[in-house]
Formats: C-alpha cells, sequence, structure tokens
C-alpha cells in the first residue's frame, strides 16, 4: 500500500473534522467535502447523491458541471450510483464504461473521465446516499482509499440525518406492508412453527461519528471488549444440551473470535482516525458485510457472520444499549428476526418460548445452524426482504420442510396450518409406533433402514426412530466447526462416543469429505488458487490421499476408538480403484503400528467405498472383490450424471431422482456387484423419499441409509409393498420408459394404496 495512499487517507479525515465542527450550513458543508476528498485523493472528480422523493439526486460535486446539482437523478438500480445504493457495496473500477451498468449523463459532463469508485452512505443498514470519485486516467483505488471514502460516508450519514436532507424514513421503513404475505428462503433446520414476529434486537442509531476526545474514545472500547468478553465466557459454560455435542466446539471457536487481535485492532485504528467507538464498530461491521457478499467460501462466510455477531454485541455494550429480546424475556410463541445470529446469541433465549428463527442471511453450515438443530428449533434464511415485510408482533407461520414463511396469516390461512401441525403431529406418533418394528415388506423381504448422522446430538435418534444403525457418519463436521485441525485425541473420544451410544447397532464412519463446497481456512490449495468447479476439483479421498498426515491421524483416531468392536470405515469420492487400495493401506499400516505398541485393536475392519462418481461404476468387477460393502452417494452421483448443479435453481428440474437415465444406472451398479459378498447403500436424500424409495426397492436395492427423520415414514412405506410386484414394473418402465416416469410410478402406487407424499 503506498505511503502517499496512507497520507491522503489521514488528511482527508482530519479536514475532515473541521469541516463538521464549522457552524456552515449543510450544503456549503457537502460543497467542502467534495473539494477535499478531491483534492486528498487526486480525483479530477468527487460527487455526492442524496435519496430524495425516491430518487438518488446529485447534491454535491467537484468536478463535473455545477448546472447538474439537484438536475441529475437517477433510480435507484439505475447507472453505477444507483447500482451502488441498491446492493449497498462499493464499486472500484479502472474503466467505468466497461460496467454493464454504466450509465451516461451528458449534462454532467463526465465523459472525459475513465476511473470510478463509489460507496454507500448508509443509514441504520439502509443507502440514503452514494459518495463517489472519479479520475481521467484509468486506474483502480487504493484499499485505504476506499476505507477513506467509507469513513467519509459514515460521517455524512449523521450530517445529512441532522440537516433533514433525504427522505430517511422512506429509505428505511418501505411501504406499508397490512395483509398476508409470503416469504421463500432457504430451509437451514426443518420443522414447522408459529409464534410472533419478535426482532433479535432494536435498531441502533449511532448520532456521534466524530471524536472529541480520542483517548476517552479508546477507554470506552476497552471496557467493552472486557464485558463482552465476560458474557461469552459465561455463555459458553452454562450452554446446557446434555452431554458433549459439536455445538461445544462452536462455542470454542465463536470465543477464539472474541478475543481476536485483529478485529479489535482494526476498530482502534478507527477510533485512531478520529471516529468514536460506536462509529469505529459500526465502520468496521460495514467492512465486513462488505466483504461477506463477496466470498464465495461458505466456511469462511459464516465466520465473518460470527464477526457480525461479536460487532452488534459489543455496539449494544459500548452504547448502553444492551437491551435485546432475548434480555426482555419472550412473553409468548415466538419467531426470532435477525439479519443473521451468532450461536451464543441463541443460546441466551428461553427454549421454551423460542418456535423458530428466520435469518434476512445464513447458510446450511452457518455455527447457528448447528446449535439450532441441536436445540430443535427450524431455521429459514436466506430472506432478504425480511425487515421490510415484518413488523414487531406479526403473526408469522413458518414452514422449515418447504423452505416458507407466511407474514400476518387471514384465518383460513391459520386453520390449514392448524390442520397441518396436527396431521404432522399424527403421523408422527404413528411413526413413533413402528419404532421397535420390523421394516418387512409384504412379500417377508427384510429391509435394512439406516440413518445418516454426523453430530454426537444425532446418535440419540438411534433409538428413537428403531433405526438398524448408522449407515454413514460424516466426520468432516468435527473438521467444519473447528478453528483448527482437531488432534487425534479429540477426533478419537467422539469416534468412541458415537460407538458407545450405537451399542450393538453398526456404524460407518466415512472419512473426512472436505475440499468442494466445504473448504477448511486451515487446510487450502498449495497454490492458493480458487477452484472454477470446486464440486469435482481438490476434494475428499483426493485431499486426504495428498495431505495423507490427515488420513493417518484419523485412521488412529478411528482403530483405536473401536477397540474390541467391529469398525466400518468408508472413503468418499472413489474415482479408481488404486484409491482405495491406497487409503486402505492407510489404515492397515496405522494398525500394524498400534499391534507393534500391544495397543487393543478392533475385532475385524470392513472396507467400503461410496460410489459418487460415476467412473467407479465402469470399474465395479474390479474394485468389488476387495469391498465389505458400497454406498451410493445419490446426491452428487446425480449432479454429476446430470452435468447438473443441484445448487442451481435453474437446473431443478433437470436434478430428478426418477428420471430413467438416473434408474438404469443404479440398476447396472447392482448388477455390477452381482456374485460379491458387498452390500449395497443407498445414502443421501434419494432414499428418504417414498416415492423415490418405493422407484429404488423396485430396482433391487434393500439399504437404505436417510435422515432420522425419514426412517418412520419409510419403515410405514416398507410395510405396504411387494417387491415383485413393483420390481415388474419397474423392469418394465426402465425397457420402454414412459412420457413421465414420476406420474407413472405415482398412479401405480395410488392405486395400491400407498401413500406416498
Amino acid at each position: 500500500m503506498p505511503s502517499s495512499a496512507a497520507s491522503a487517507a489521514r488528511t482527508i479525515l482530519t479536514r475532515l473534522h473541521d469541516v463538521m465542527a464549522s457552524r456552515s450550513h449543510a450544503q456549503a458543508k457537502l460543497n467542502n467535502v467534495v473539494e477535499i476528498i478531491g483534492e486528498g485523493l487526486d480525483s479530477e472528480v468527487c460527487s455526492i447523491y442524496l435519496l430524495r422523493e425516491g430518487m438518488l439526486e446529485l447534491f454535491a460535486t467537484r468536478g463535473l458541471a455545477q448546472e447538474a446539482v439537484h438536475v441529475t437523478r437517477m433510480a435507484v438500480g439505475e447507472g453505477l450510483v444507483g447500482t451502488i445504493a441498491q446492493n449497498i457495496d462499493m464499486l472500484n473500477l479502472a474503466e467505468a464504461t466497461a460496467h454493464p451498468d454504466f450509465s451516461y449523463r451528458p449534462e454532467t459532463g463526465e465523459e472525459k473521465f475513465h476511473s470510478f469508485a463509489g460507496v454507500p452512505i448508509v443509514r441504520r443498514e439502509r443507502a440514503v446516499g452514494v459518495l463517489c470519485v472519479q479520475h481521467a486516467e484509468p486506474r483502480r483505488y487504493e484499499e485505504v482509499e476506499i476505507e477513506a471514502l467509507q469513513t467519509v460516508a459514515m460521517v455524512l450519514s449523521e450530517l445529512i440525518a441532522n440537516a433533514d436532507l433525504v427522505d430517511e424514513e422512506q429509505a428505511l421503513l418501505g411501504p406499508a406492508q397490512t395483509g398476508p404475505q409470503h416469504l421463500t428462503g432457504l430451509s437451514l433446520v426443518k420443522g414447522l412453527a408459529s409464534g410472533v414476529a419478535v426482532f433479535h434486537q432494536p435498531r441502533i442509531t449511532i448520532e456521534h461519528t466524530m471524536a472529541e476526545d480520542r483517548d476517552a474514545e479508546l477507554q470506552r472500547v476497552y471496557l467493552a471488549f472486557d464485558k463482552m468478553r465476560e458474557q461469552i465466557d459465561r455463555m459458553a459454560s452454562q450452554a446446557e444440551f446434555g452431554v458433549g455435542g459439536e455445538h461445544e466446539e462452536v462455542l470454542q471457536t465463536y470465543k477464539m473470535f472474541a478475543y481476536d487481535e485483529g478485529w479489535s485492532r482494526r476498530i482502534i485504528e478507527a477510533i485512531d482516525s478520529g471516529l468514536t467507538a460506536e462509529a469505529a464498530i459500526e465502520r468496521v461491521q460495514q467492512r465486513t458485510r462488505m466483504r461477506m457478499r463477496q466470498i464465495d467460501d461458505p466456511l469462511l462466510a459464516d465466520r465473518m457472520h460470527d464477526l457480525e455477531d461479536l460487532s452488534n454485541r459489543l455496539l449494544r455494550i459500548v452504547s448502553g444499549q444492551m437491551g435485546t429480546a432475548a434480555s426482555m424475556g419472550l412473553k409468548q410463541d415466538a419467531i426470532l428476526i435477525a439479519r443473521n445470529l451468532g450461536p451464543a446469541e441463541l443460546l441466551e433465549y428461553d427454549k421454551r418460548r423460542l418456535k423458530g428463527v428466520l435469518l434476512e442471511e445464513g447458510s446450511l453450515t452457518a455455527h447457528v445452524v448447528i446449535v439450532a438443530r441441536a436445540m430443535g428449533i427450524p431455521v429459514l434464511g436466506r430472506l432478504r426482504s425480511l425487515r421490510g415485510a415484518v413488523r414487531e408482533g406479526d403473526q408469522l407461520l413458518l414452514d422449515g420442510d418447504q423452505g416458507k414463511v407466511t407474514v400476518r396469516p387471514n384465518q383460513p390461512m391459520l386453520e390449514a396450518f392448524d390442520a397441518r401441525f396436527a396431521k404432522s403431529r399424527e403421523r408422527q406418533a404413528a411413526y413413533a409406533k413402528l419404532r421397535d418394528v420390523e421394516p418387512f415388506t409384504r412379500c417377508g423381504t427384510r429391509i435394512t433402514v439406516l440413518m445418516n448422522a454426523g453430530l454426537r446430538d444425532d446418535m440419540p435418534n438411534l433409538a428413537l426412530t428403531g433405526a438398524d444403525g448408522v449407515g454413514l457418519f460424516r466426520t468432516e463436521f468435527q473438521f467444519l466447526v473447528s478453528a483448527t485441525l482437531p488432534a487425534r485425541e479429540r477426533q478419537t473420544r467422539l469416534y468412541r462416543d458415537v460407538l458407545e451410544a450405537a451399542g450393538d447397532k453398526p456404524v460407518v464412519f466415512r472419512t473426512v469429505d472436505i475440499g468442494g463446497d466445504k473448504v477448511l481456512p486451515y487446510l487450502r490449495h498449495n497454490d492458493g488458487e480458487d477452484e472454477e468447479n470446486p464440486a469435482m476439483g481438490w476434494r475428499a479421498l483426493r485431499v486426504a490421499l495428498e495431505r495423507d498426515g490427515l488420513l493417518k491421524v484419523q485412521a488412529r483416531a478411528l482403530l483405536e476408538a473401536a477397540a474390541g468392536r467391529t469398525l466400518n470405515v468408508m472413503f468418499p469420492m472413489v474415482t479408481e480403484p488404486w484409491e482405495f487400495d491406497a487409503a486402505r493401506q492407510v489404515f492397515e499400516n496405522q494398525r500394524a503400528y498400534l499391534k507393534a505398541q500391544k495397543k487393543k485393536l478392533p475385532d475385524a475392519i470392513r472396507y467400503g467405498a461410496m460410489l459418487e462418481v460415476p467412473a467407479l461404476a465402469e470399474q465395479l468387477d474390479v474394485v468389488a472383490p476387495r469391498l465389505s460393502f458400497l454406498s451410493i452417494g445419490t446426491n452428487d452421483l446425480t449432479q454429476f450424471l446430470f452435468a447438473a448443479d443441484r445448487a442451481n435453481p435453474k437446473l431443478a428440474e433437470r436434478y430428478d431422482w426418477l428420471s430413467p437415465a438416473i434408474l438404469r444406472f443404479l440398476k447396472r451398479v447392482m448388477q455390477g456387484v452381482a456374485g460379491h459378498n458387498v452390500d449395497v447403500t443407498v445414502c443421501g436424500e434419494m432414499g428418504g423419499r417414498r416415492l423415490e424409495a418405493l422407484a429404488l426397492l423396485g430396482i433391487g436395492i434393500h439399504r437404505l441409509s436417510i435422515t432420522p427423520a425419514s426412517v418412520g415414514p419409510i419403515k410405514e412405506l416398507v410395510r405396504k409393498v411387494d417387491l415383485g410386484e413393483i420390481g415388474k414394473a419397474m423392469t418394465g418402465w426402465l425397457h420402454a420408459p414412459p412420457p413421465n416416469l414420476r406420474e407413472a410410478l405415482l398412479g401405480w402406487a395410488q392405486e395400491r394404496g400407498i401413500d406416498c407424499d
């Protein structure tokens, strides 16, 4: 970072303080601000646009035609300025005209300028204006210059609010909402819930941004840091979930961020630049939010969310506005509303009253989701328009199964939801009665119904559902919630706890499947470059074999944990037989080492592979003699077969488990292992859906590993099926596929009174 850029930033902030302290009227201050920034960054143009009557109006400029002031206006989302306001994000362009949203306004005389940088002026988390600079020569602005612009924008938000220069209420509140409204989001934790809307925290409005006494502001923030860390330590020690759990490791990681020196240093640097403690925290928080929008790595994005949570907590402490919905207490059944939520904050709520959580952001791998799942609280995320659509006290109906929420439902909607809730409870009660009933088909064939797991807290579901065992234990969960590579002793303790909880039922441990969408910051590529197609890149067994120390430690932990038992271990994403052999040899070498050390060993080891890559199916004759079992991972396998990313909504229709292509493929796999003593299990969502499970039974698959919630429904389905009948029907359909196999199978089931909803 050039020293001249850093010097320019300091000069801007120093001069800005003098402008804000002057007695000039608001327009004069804005005129001075654009001159100071233009001179400080050596930019020919500096302009301020403010929101007026729903439009962004040019209020002050250095370098553009003065006749355009209060004349040039554009809608939110229009041009570069409108894009910044709409996205509440910065732009830094060496060539402005190359951007797809560029819009030329001839009255401004801006045609001779090439470079462009702009930042939003934010008030209560909404954009009320835009501050931008332009330069004749193409160049990208330095990061320190962008940060200086963002700090100026924060100070401007106070100035324009105090001077009533913008339509703040219009920008913040949006159109009034009175009738029912349906919002769709991402289901993070499934389940149904109803309750009134409760906002996690009131909006904290920063009234003073420029500090009068730097030392006093530093003292305030130091005390706030101490108090926040005390709160985190206390919550981490008082969290109650029963015995053990991955959520405890989540809280330890969260605690680590509370003591992060880099984060606190950035806040202190912002105070050194002339901001109050509150403004400094908000300044760093805004930067974090903008960075989150640029992060594709879900794990790193989740960790940024943890910092967002801590920033909110610190801001409430330093401002003295400590009241949250948790501290004030929930008076009735509630659905919590937040942009994002940290795991520690969720733990503050009364679990008897908290029925669900709605997040503007959030992801499936977020720490708060792991904790919410352990608490049994449904969570819906990615509700971008949430705060504009919901008011405090609104009645909400949360459908975590379908990823929907109904705001202010009318009476018919309430009655329909209550009926569905009652029906869901009746079904669950009926499925619970099947807990100790073995799933035999009508023709007398025993179907093995296993469950998937990944946390200690999943294991009680084994007894609750009556599953035959754990067909897939995802060991990577422990790695994903840890700040550092989990030590062997910690891995051993987890695996031993899981085996003890399972009793005499089998547990299949899948070795760590990281990479792709499950990137660990402490285990990156050697070259540090991002992958264009991570799902088919450096992940799963490929990572484990390249970083063989990772697999060696896990192998020893599993061998020690399974001492005196049978160890079932499975390798993910096997593509070639040699990969299976190499992974198996790692375990055999560790077994030989432990034997030489006189350590107690497993009574037997059964080795298996996950068939997720279609190439493995072409070499089953080679690898099958070496396998004890084969697990088909239908989630990845299907997207590889169809070249359709399952996370892409535009390709949802192509990702069809009842396509003749996938069913024919699975049938060939069954034929490929015929004659070998290999157990074949289907893992993943496909086996947990009743109609898809019916098709799997029809092609000869008798082992399913599914979510705990699906065990009861699938056991109930199995008892209604005659394998001879469905096998004959599937053979005919796959030989001569009907126009819509899904409709044909559904009709077949309905004729026989088999409910496949």
